[in-house]
């Protein structure tokens, strides 16, 4: 089986986030770049197929030069090959700009699954996985929280709201993994040392016939005009209603009404 996990590399769930002196992008001060979580996910599926019908890994990502820290912590945790497709600041948060280059970065390799984070985490769009589907005239299942695997399809289950949804497809497709399909693992040290050997792919979206300044302009679907942060949160009133019940309910709803606007 060969699989391609598209990952993206993001600041840590644990940063504080402040917002950069332009007012459109976040100020990259001491912040920490991970592999995001929901791709953790789909990078230990491919892994766990790997591993049991044979195959190869291969992790791709379209970002700036950091982003090459994300690809060697997949390279580490077990995947056999890495491709960096350099760029993405101008494109950032733009959903179908970042599918126009993974698939302009994958059709013509082979594969038989394509596995994608659910969202990825800072933008929470959960556009991607879906779009590169269509670019690619693949089926596609999303949201998926178990998947087995048979000769040329799949049985997956998806999280749908209010309970579960159990599709089949045939392969090649796009899956985009959910917290809950697994487990991901930790690498180990043996695979960190041998992860900073293994080469990665550096691809120019030039080199796919793409325009990032065109991307950007001309054909963006998504345009920044500013980033700020929400409000501080004000702090709580409490309400002492042990020795008169009735008033305290009556003054509930009054600022309910009046403060919070509830009604």
């Amino acid at each position: 089986m060969k699989c391609i996990v598209c990952m993206t590399h993001v600041p840590d769930t644990a940063s504080i986030i402040r917002i950069g002196a332009d007012g459109q992008h976040i100020d990259e001060t001491g912040i920490k770049w991970i592999v995001s979580p929901y791709d953790e996910y789909a990078l230990e599926e491919a892994l766990q197929l790997t591993e049991a019908k044979g195959g190869e890994v291969t992790v791709m990502t379209y970002g700036p030069q950091r982003a090459e820290a994300g690809l060697r912590e997949c390279l580490a945790r077990g995947a056999h090959n890495a491709v960096h497709i350099l760029g993405g600041e101008k494109t950032l948060g733009d959903s179908f700009a970042i599918a126009k280059v993974l698939a302009a970065a994958i059709k013509d390799r082979e594969f038989d699954v394509i596995l994608v984070g659910v969202k990825g985490v800072g933008t929470d769009n959960s556009q991607v996985g879906q779009m590169l589907a269509e670019l690619l005239d693949l089926p596609h299942v999303s949201n998926v929280v178990k998947v087995e695997w048979n000769d040329g399809a799949i049985v997956a289950e998806r999280e749908v709201e209010g309970g579960h949804e159990v599709v089949e497809s045939p392969l090649p497709a796009v899956l985009t993994a959910q917290k809950g399909l697994n487990e991901p693992r930790y690498a180990a040290l043996k695979g960190i040392m041998a992860a900073k050997r293994k080469p990665v792919e550096k691809v120019d979206p030039s080199a796919l016939g793409l325009d990032e300044d065109v991307l950007a302009g001309a054909e963006a679907t998504y345009n920044l005009r500013s980033l700020e942060l929400p409000p501080e949160k004000q702090a709580g009133k409490i309400i002492q209603g042990e020795d008169d019940p009735q008033a305290a309910a009556a003054e509930l709803v009054k600022l309910l009404h009046e403060e919070a606007k509830a009604f």
